[in-house]
């Protein structure tokens, strides 16, 4: 059996029982776009001679020579016959969450472009490398030179179709006008690890908790290249989605397994500096409960940005856009102003602060800025003591407990908490540090978390939130060995001594107003169930530190 046929066997077995694949887009339902449109198919040819396949979508009786904006995604899931794991019985364009209609109907040509190797198109994956950077520099001056184009183009996608949007602003093709960018992978490397340590990814639709090691995900998205055609595709289509050989991947998956992020692969692929100091309009949407795309170093990419018309959400989802389980009216409104102002060249104003920030409690507010100017880092020095690496079941000797007294005011944590921590042990072992909600009934929520391999002096940087802790409540902070849901590690079974831990906590000086309309999504009361634990009440109330907040003079 030839290695192209094991894995077409194996990507079948992943749609029939699997899981959304790493990077991916969530699965939701399949349904078509209820804008009636014209569906071709072209083929772009590439400077190294590679050819892109593009499925072109015009709004329904719309002549050939009339010109209209454009709308691209260019991306790894959109073979006709499967989206992810979903089987595409039907074939043709897969639409499935691209919200296709919202820009049909507003006048826009909205066109799929597969990425090398996926789909229709010719080539070998390369993981956001040179490769894929030139097919969205390709993609988006093929679409901007068109006859039925404007010449002007907008990207927009989610996760991987994110991850290419900011490939187009890196590599500035002529004729890309703004993007929008949600959930994206902006570092592949602190993406797959955490300062080396593999992130793990949820087991959809059957579990969201972490059960697959990102060392996976080099393997996973084989089996997605390998997806076989549909039988109605065409002769090149066909050849494409069938042709490629095993020479292709075995550098690609040892790169991709490599958890030093100081090689060139890894390197080359941080669009974190290509792109500073960009003037391109950038819409970035990052969720503070994504399993997948984790609020990281996005939110380092944001303040990184140049001077231009960018806005952001940042707030309580996963792995989505807020079309829809937000809990918010007004997504859709300001993603299509975005684009009628920037691509379409629309008389329009884009609604909305620059920032909308949505709180764990629900509240939803406008900012100017993220962290915002009167975040202060107020310092807490935790407990100290000894814990044991060996993962698996959980018990006492695996974490040091530091806790707050009960707060008599409403704390703002706004912003990425961080913690350094002086260790001896083996390097071999991890240190985790996890920040809690404790309510006065002792139950313990979790707020944030971050994790380093140990040495002698250890900086963890977590991810980002914005949570605020009710009056009455304290702030617990675990130390631990790892998060076993979170992070994959082989324990070291060996013991670890915190000599010194300081704790930096970002909070807002000044009290929130919530301006903008929303609620509690749907994600909120999924992390309550998922992300609590009862703690005993000797925990609580043996293991207090002191923790002085800010007066709103602070800044």
């Amino acid at each position: 059996m030839s290695g192209r046929s094991v894995l077409v066997r194996a990507l079948l077995l992943v749609l029939g029982v699997l899981v959304v694949v790493t990077g991916g887009v969530p699965v939701t339902g399949s349904a078509q776009p209820q804008a009636p449109y014209q569906w071709r198919q072209d083929y772009i040819d590439g400077p190294d001679g590679n050819r892109l396949h593009a499925d072109i979508l015009r709004p329904a009786g719309l002549a050939d020579d009339v010109r209209t904006p454009v709308i691209l995604t260019v991306s790894p899931y959109r073979a006709h016959s499967a989206y992810l794991s979903e089987p595409r019985i039907e074939g043709g364009p897969s639409v499935e969450n691209l919200t296709v209609e919202l820009f049909l109907n507003a006048g826009y040509t909205y066109v799929i472009v597969d990425l090398r190797g996926f789909g229709g198109s010719s080539g070998c994956p390369d993981f956001g490398g040179p490769g894929e950077r030139a097919d969205v520099s390709t993609a988006v001056e093929w679409a901007a030179s068109q006859p039925w184009s404007t010449g002007k183009v907008g990207m927009w996608g989610t996760s991987y179709e994110a991850w290419t949007g900011l490939m187009g602003l890196a590599t500035k093709p002529k004729g890309l006008a703004a993007v929008a960018a949600f959930e994206p992978v902006v570092d592949p490397y602190t993406y797959l690890y955490m300062q080396g340590v593999s992130w793990k990814f949820s087991g959809k639709p059957v579990t969201e908790q972490g059960v697959r090691p990102s060392d996976l995900a080099g393997f996973e998205h084989v089996l997605i290249a390998s997806t076989p055609p549909h039988p109605g595709d065409s002769p090149e289509y066909q050849a494409n989605a069938l042709q490629l050989p095993m020479q292709c991947y075995a550098r690609y998956l040892e790169q991709i397994t490599d958890h030093n992020g100081d090689t060139a692969f890894w390197r080359d692929r941080d669009l974190i500096a290509k792109l500073a100091g960009n003037t391109t309009p950038l819409f970035l949407g990052q969720g503070f409960l994504d399993y997948n795309t984790r609020a990281y170093r996005s939110l380092e990419l944001w303040n990184n940005l140049g001077p231009g018309d960018h806005k952001a959400w940042f707030g309580q989802w996963g792995h989505q856009t807020c079309h829809e389980k937000c809990a918010t009216p007004h997504f859709d409104t300001e993603l299509l102003a975005f684009f009628d102002k920037h691509v379409a060249g629309r008389d329009v104003q884009i609604p909305g602060p620059r920032i909308t920030v949505g709180q764990f409690d629900g509240r939803w507010r406008g900012e100017t800025q993220w962290p915002a100017a009167d975040t202060v880092r107020v310092p807490v020095e935790l407990r100290t003591g000894r814990y044991t690496d060996r993962g698996l079941l959980p018990g006492p000797d695996r974490e040091i407990w530091s806790v707050t007294e009960p707060f008599g005011r409403e704390v703002h944590v706004s912003g990425i908490p961080s913690a350094t921590v002086s260790l001896s042990g083996p390097p071999t072992a991890t240190v985790a540090v996890e920040l809690f909600d404790i309510g006065p009934d002792n139950r313990a929520v979790v707020i944030t978390r971050g994790i380093a391999p140990v040495s002698e002096t250890a900086h963890i940087q977590m991810l980002a939130q914005d949570w605020v802790i009710a009056a009455g409540h304290r702030l617990g902070v675990r130390i631990t060995d790892v998060v076993d849901d979170v992070w994959s590690h082989s324990p070291a079974f060996a013991d670890v001594t915190v000599t010194a831990a300081h704790l930096e906590v970002p909070i807002l000086t000044e009290p929130r107003t919530a301006d903008l309309p929303g609620g509690i999504g749907e994600a909120i009361p999924k992390w309550h169930r998922n992300k609590t634990r009862t703690l005993d009440a000797g925990v609580v109330n043996n293991a207090v530190v002191p923790m002085n907040l800010p007066t709103a003079t602070d800044r």
